[in-house]
Protein backbone atom coordinates (compact mmCIF):
# COMPACT_ATOMS: atom_id res chain seq x y z
CA UNK A 1 0.00 0.00 0.00
CA UNK A 2 1.43 2.98 -0.77
CA UNK A 3 -0.11 6.20 1.09
CA UNK A 4 0.28 9.69 0.15
CA UNK A 5 1.37 11.82 2.90
CA UNK A 6 0.87 15.77 2.03
CA UNK A 7 3.77 17.82 3.30
CA UNK A 8 4.76 21.17 2.49
CA UNK A 9 6.34 19.94 -0.38
CA UNK A 10 3.45 18.56 -1.71
CA UNK A 11 0.53 20.17 -0.77
CA UNK A 12 -2.13 22.29 -2.86
CA UNK A 13 -2.36 25.13 -0.51
CA UNK A 14 -4.70 27.81 -2.31
CA UNK A 15 -2.35 30.63 -3.45
CA UNK A 16 -2.65 33.90 -5.36
CA UNK A 17 -6.09 34.19 -7.18
CA UNK A 18 -7.85 31.40 -5.54
CA UNK A 19 -7.30 33.01 -2.02
CA UNK A 20 -8.52 36.64 -3.30
CA UNK A 21 -11.49 34.57 -5.09
CA UNK A 22 -12.37 32.95 -1.28
CA UNK A 23 -11.41 35.99 0.60
CA UNK A 24 -14.06 38.18 -1.82
CA UNK A 25 -16.52 35.44 -1.28
CA UNK A 26 -16.18 35.67 2.01
CA UNK A 27 -16.58 39.20 2.41
CA UNK A 28 -19.55 39.01 0.17
CA UNK A 29 -21.29 36.56 2.16
CA UNK A 30 -21.08 38.41 4.88
CA UNK A 31 -22.37 41.72 3.63
CA UNK A 32 -25.49 39.55 2.01
CA UNK A 33 -25.57 38.38 6.02
CA UNK A 34 -25.68 41.46 7.25
CA UNK A 35 -28.20 43.09 4.58
CA UNK A 36 -30.71 40.27 4.98
CA UNK A 37 -30.01 40.65 9.22
CA UNK A 38 -30.64 44.45 8.78
CA UNK A 39 -33.91 43.79 7.44
CA UNK A 40 -34.83 41.27 9.92
CA UNK A 41 -33.16 41.92 13.35
CA UNK A 42 -31.86 45.43 13.73
CA UNK A 43 -34.64 47.83 11.71
CA UNK A 44 -31.65 48.90 8.87
CA UNK A 45 -28.56 48.94 11.00
CA UNK A 46 -26.29 46.24 10.11
CA UNK A 47 -27.42 47.24 6.45
CA UNK A 48 -25.72 50.34 7.16
CA UNK A 49 -22.46 48.03 8.27
CA UNK A 50 -22.63 46.06 4.91
CA UNK A 51 -23.30 49.23 2.75
CA UNK A 52 -20.10 50.56 4.46
CA UNK A 53 -18.35 47.32 3.19
CA UNK A 54 -19.72 46.72 -0.08
CA UNK A 55 -18.27 50.41 -0.56
CA UNK A 56 -14.81 49.37 1.29
CA UNK A 57 -14.15 46.39 -0.68
CA UNK A 58 -15.98 47.17 -3.67
CA UNK A 59 -11.95 48.48 -5.48
CA UNK A 60 -10.57 45.14 -4.51
CA UNK A 61 -13.21 43.36 -6.39
CA UNK A 62 -12.44 45.61 -9.14
CA UNK A 63 -12.60 43.29 -12.16
CA UNK A 64 -13.96 39.99 -10.76
CA UNK A 65 -17.82 38.87 -10.49
CA UNK A 66 -17.79 40.13 -6.81
CA UNK A 67 -17.92 43.84 -7.89
CA UNK A 68 -21.13 42.90 -9.91
CA UNK A 69 -22.26 41.74 -6.28
CA UNK A 70 -21.12 44.72 -4.45
CA UNK A 71 -22.84 46.63 -6.80
CA UNK A 72 -25.80 45.04 -6.64
CA UNK A 73 -26.08 45.35 -2.96
CA UNK A 74 -25.02 48.99 -2.76
CA UNK A 75 -28.21 49.55 -5.43
CA UNK A 76 -30.68 47.37 -3.51
CA UNK A 77 -29.72 49.22 -0.12
CA UNK A 78 -30.18 52.88 -2.08
CA UNK A 79 -33.16 52.62 -4.53
CA UNK A 80 -35.09 50.67 -0.89
CA UNK A 81 -33.88 54.18 0.70
CA UNK A 82 -35.37 55.75 -1.92
CA UNK A 83 -38.99 54.11 -1.77
CA UNK A 84 -38.76 54.27 1.98
CA UNK A 85 -38.77 58.56 1.72
CA UNK A 86 -41.02 58.51 -1.73
CA UNK A 87 -43.55 56.29 0.44
CA UNK A 88 -42.64 58.23 3.97
CA UNK A 89 -44.16 61.68 2.44
CA UNK A 90 -48.01 60.65 1.42
CA UNK A 91 -48.34 58.49 4.61
CA UNK A 92 -47.41 61.33 6.56
CA UNK A 93 -49.63 63.81 5.08
CA UNK A 94 -52.62 61.36 4.91
CA UNK A 95 -51.98 59.91 8.45
CA UNK A 96 -54.76 61.49 10.06
CA UNK A 97 -57.37 60.87 7.64
CA UNK A 98 -56.36 57.21 7.18
CA UNK A 99 -55.28 56.78 11.19
CA UNK A 100 -52.58 54.80 9.82
CA UNK A 101 -53.80 52.49 7.68
CA UNK A 102 -51.40 52.99 5.06
CA UNK A 103 -48.15 52.14 6.92
CA UNK A 104 -48.43 48.56 5.72
CA UNK A 105 -47.00 50.19 2.15
CA UNK A 106 -43.74 49.95 4.43
CA UNK A 107 -43.70 46.66 3.71
CA UNK A 108 -43.34 46.46 -0.33
CA UNK A 109 -39.91 47.99 -0.18
CA UNK A 110 -38.48 45.85 2.75
CA UNK A 111 -40.02 42.40 0.40
CA UNK A 112 -38.39 43.88 -2.70
CA UNK A 113 -35.02 44.36 -0.54
CA UNK A 114 -35.29 41.08 1.10
CA UNK A 115 -36.02 39.47 -2.44
CA UNK A 116 -33.01 41.31 -4.30
CA UNK A 117 -30.65 40.43 -1.44
CA UNK A 118 -31.86 36.84 -1.23
CA UNK A 119 -31.67 36.45 -5.00
CA UNK A 120 -27.81 37.73 -5.34
CA UNK A 121 -27.04 35.21 -2.24
CA UNK A 122 -28.33 32.87 -4.12
CA UNK A 123 -25.99 33.91 -7.44
CA UNK A 124 -23.11 34.18 -5.21
CA UNK A 125 -23.81 30.62 -3.39
CA UNK A 126 -23.70 29.39 -7.69
CA UNK A 127 -19.93 31.68 -8.47
CA UNK A 128 -21.99 33.72 -11.08
CA UNK A 129 -21.88 37.38 -10.94
CA UNK A 130 -25.05 39.32 -9.85
CA UNK A 131 -27.94 39.86 -12.08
Amino acid sequence: MNDIILTPSNATAPHGPDLRHAHLRRICLLDYSLHIGGLLLSAGVLSVVALFLNYLKRGEARDTIFESHMNWMIATFWWTIFWVVLLFIPTLVVAAFTLGLLAWLFVLPALWFFYRMVRGLLRLLDDLPAP
